[in-house]
This record gives C-alpha cells, structure tokens and sequence, in this order.
C-alpha cells in the first residue's frame, strides 16, 4: 500500500481531516498484581478526555500542537509510515485532563491520535489495533475501550471487559505536585503471593458488582485497593477521606493510583444528590489541596470515541 485509502479514494486531493476523541479515566476502580504476575488496573472512565484534529499534507512536514505532545508526534509519524504516506500533516490535540495527575491524559493523546490519525489514511482503529499501534509507545491505561474494562497496561493489552456503571460522581482532592507515570511504572516492587491473592478476588468482587450495577460493592472494593496502594504511593489525605465517606454515605473512596488524587466516589442517581455534592465538596475543601468533581461516562453515540473524516 503506497497510498493512503482515504486519499485514493480523493484522486488529486493532497489534503484531508479527521477528528476523534478518547476518554480519560479517574485513576483506577482497582490496580495491583495477579496471581500469574500481571500488572493490571480497572478503569474508570470519566466525561473528560482528548480532542484530536488531523489534516494530512502530502508535500509538507509533520507537526503536533502543542509541541509537547512528542509521543503523539511519534505515534502519527508510525502510521504514516505503515501505510507508505509521504509527507506529514499537522496534528492538534485539545485535552481537559490535567497532566501528570493520574488520569490517562498521556494515554487519551494517544488514542486520539490513533483514532483521528487512523481515519484519514484508512487504517484500523478498533480498540485491539490502537492497542497494536499504542504498544511501542508507553504502557498505557485502557482507554481505547468503553466501559470499564480490566487491563495490562505494561503488556497494552485488554484482559476482560466488566460493563457500565450507572451515573456516579468523583469529589477528588489534589495533594499537588506531578507523577511521571511512566517512570513510576519502571520502579520494582514486591507484591507477595497472598497479596496477589486478593487483587484476584477484588477483580472477581468487582465483576460481580458492575455485572449488577452494584454501587456499594464497587465503593467497597476501590476503598480497599486505594488502601493497598498506601504501600507504594501513599495520599496523606486518604485516613481523613475514609473518616468522611462513613460520615457523608460516600460509596467509597477512590484514588488515582499513579497520580495525586484521591477522593470520594457518589451515587449521581441518589435522592438528594446535589445537596450531598455539595457538602462533599464543602468538606474536602478543608482538606490541602485542590478540589475537582469528576463524572463518570456513559456510552453514547455522541461520545469521545466517535471519529470523522473529510
């Protein structure tokens, strides 16, 4: 294939657009190691996300903006390059996913990318190819897949698909700073057999509750893990989150298991939720840092997976 399939389609046409969008995700439901050795989180993915625009330039050279987003330029350039397209393009990337804070926002540029990248030169973007095309890059949270979903991050590789959740809400405080995701993922860490033991059974009580829409056993299990991860990265604001979801009815409390955030998971649908939001927030307030409130994303024909082409 020496031609893009878009543009052999267009004869003389030297340039065509694609737009696509990917989901980030509020840390995990659940991340630790398995029992066979693998290292896998639970999404959770979240209304935010990456907005990316592609027009491909047969003549000219390729650029990404902002030109911090080098893995997404590299992503591009590895497209470009499997189909046999000459020349380069201009790559833009919109993300309301704050950086180095545990939401995906690496990993959303990337699916994007592929995604929007993909639909102008004719390539597949199902969720396993941008696995393929991803895999190279970083180890990178499931985001190219709806719904919440059990992956290898290190491996790029999707383990089991769980389901969707109804409407819940995120009150998540920031301690600050940023986390290298990547670099974070390079450390050793020891994680004991009977350790190893439980992940697998939280995974297991975890697909039963999402199979049921089950919100409490969900809250349950991301306390436990958010607990379990105070060993290799601990939030300093988790004691006084878990004290204020027995006090408020939180479900639980949830944490971005490579980042800096952790925060208290709600029931949208509840009776009274803008009133409980409210007090939630209020509270967190008094604790150092940042408050945000995250949503959880529902599937949808209008969602940040869709692409388009021109």
């Amino acid at each position: 294939m020496t031609e893009p399939a878009l543009v052999a389609r267009r004869a003389g046409v030297d340039l065509n657009e694609g737009t696509a969008a990917a989901r980030g995700t509020f840390g995990e439901l659940l991340q630790g190691v398995l029992p066979d050795g693998t290292d896998f989180l639970a999404t959770f993915p979240i209304t935010g996300g990456t907005r990316a625009w592609f027009r491909y330039d047969r003549g000219g050279p390729l650029r990404v903006y902002p030109a911090p987003r080098t893995k997404s330029l590299r992503l591009a350039r590895t497209m470009l390059d499997a189909c046999g397209a000459t020349g380069g393009g201009s790559l833009v990337l919109d993300s309301d996913l704050l950086i180095g804070k545990g939401l995906a926002s690496s990993s959303a540029d990337l699916v994007a990318t592929a995604r929007a990248v993909g639909a102008v030169l004719g390539l597949d973007t199902s969720p396993a190819a941008v696995e393929d095309w991803l895999r190279p890059i970083e180890p990178t949270d499931g985001v190219m897949h709806s719904g919440i979903v059990v992956f290898d991050h290190r491996a790029v590789r999707l383990r089991a698909r769980l389901g969707t959740l109804p409407p819940t809400t995120v009150v998540a405080v920031d301690e600050g700073g940023l986390l290298d995701t990547v670099a974070y993922n390079r450390r050793a860490r020891e994680v004991r057999p009977v350790l190893r033991a439980e992940y697998a059974r939280l995974v297991d009580d975890l697909a039963a509750a999402v199979r049921v829409g089950d919100l409490e056993g969900v809250g349950a299990v991301a306390t436990r893990s958010a607990r379990l991860n105070q060993r290799w990265l601990p939030k300093r604001n988790l004691d006084a989150l878990l004290s204020m979801a027995d006090d408020l009815g939180a479900l639980g409390v949830m944490c971005t298991h490579s980042g800096t955030m952790a925060g208290l998971l709600l029931d949208a649908t509840a009776p009274g939720h803008r009133d409980t939001l409210t007090t939630v927030k209020a509270a967190c307030a008094r604790l150092p840092g940042t408050v945000s409130v995250y949503r959880s994303a529902t599937p949808s024909g209008t969602s940040p997976g869709s692409t388009h082409a021109s």
